[in-house]
């Protein structure tokens, strides 16, 4: 298997609680912010998306929390796309600190919403291979 698409951030000041940890909502934008950015590696553009009539939809969000994370951390946040058969896939993140240690893992289900009739394609694994100039982003 080749190794998972992965981002830095760095955890902001701003982005931190009362507790001087990072509040637990931003770990779900630093997962989004890790999806987007496979996207843009494989090649496709929000706009791409929006041309051929589809959207990326989450079904179920689930955060572990293992570790505190405090403004100036660097971290990896990963994403793997888990293919099935079916209208769904999961995907898979860790956010890790930069000395290995596993801040939280993210899990999750989605699809690929047709925006016209607002249900699930099909196949959206065979959509992200046909909008993607560099599938293996996705493990295609």
């Amino acid at each position: 298997m080749a190794e998972p698409f992965s981002v830095p951030v760095t955890v902001r000041g701003y982005e931190t609680d009362v507790q001087g940890h990072l509040n637990q909502s931003v770990y779900l934008q630093y997962g989004e912010h890790a999806r987007w950015s496979l996207l843009q590696a494989a090649g496709i553009r929000q706009a791409d998306l929006m041309a051929n009539g589809v959207g990326p939809v989450a079904l179920e969000t689930t955060v572990s929390y293992r570790r505190e994370l405090l403004a100036g951390d660097e971290v990896e946040v990963t994403c793997v796309f888990v293919w099935g058969e079916g209208k769904t896939f999961r995907i898979e993140q860790t956010i890790r600190k930069a000395d290995g240690t596993v801040a939280a893992e993210i899990t999750g289900v989605g699809g690929l919403m047709d925006l016209k009739i607002r249900k699930l394609v099909t196949n959206p694994r065979e959509y992200f291979r046909k909008l993607a100039a560099d599938p293996t982003a996705f493990g295609l």
